[in-house]
């Protein structure tokens, strides 16, 4: 059975390349799409982590205190810093162009690492090159 548009998109993020076309279809599943604007904020540094978000398409600015450390865009993924460590955002992200974007909310995050290990071990070994590139954030 062919992928969705939708799981196409998600099989092209690093994070989910590996997975079977069934596992893409339940990662499909528990996501959300939204279609955002240019300048509208998808996350705020200190605030609570509620969500992983997935950019599908279009491009976003990472930023912290202020300044904008990086430019991010479709296969890029953030929000896992705070779902899995409770800590709150250590950055805001903004989308710089209008971008497309897959939503999975804490519940549904925390149901996907449980019921595919391999996902989980990829987000811990991102988070923590993260926090060693950037060091303890506030909490």
């Amino acid at each position: 059975m062919p992928l969705t548009p939708t799981e196409e998109l998600l099989a092209d993020v690093p994070l989910f390349a590996e997975l079977s076309h069934k596992d893409l279809k339940h990662v499909a599943a528990l996501a959300t799409r939204l279609q955002l604007p240019a300048g509208r904020e998808l996350t705020h540094q200190g605030g609570i982590g509620r969500e992983f978000i997935v950019v599908l398409e279009g491009t976003v600015d990472v930023v912290v205190d202020g300044t904008v450390v990086n430019t991010c865009s479709a296969g890029s993924c953030f929000g896992e810093i705070a779902l899995l460590s409770d800590r709150r955002r250590t950055a805001t992200v903004v989308a710089k162009t209008d971008v497309t974007v897959e939503v999975i909310g804490r519940h549904e995050f925390n149901e996907l690492l449980d019921q595919h290990p391999a996902i989980a071990g990829q987000l811990a070994e991102a988070m923590a090159a993260h926090l060693a590139t950037d060091g303890p954030q506030p909490g």
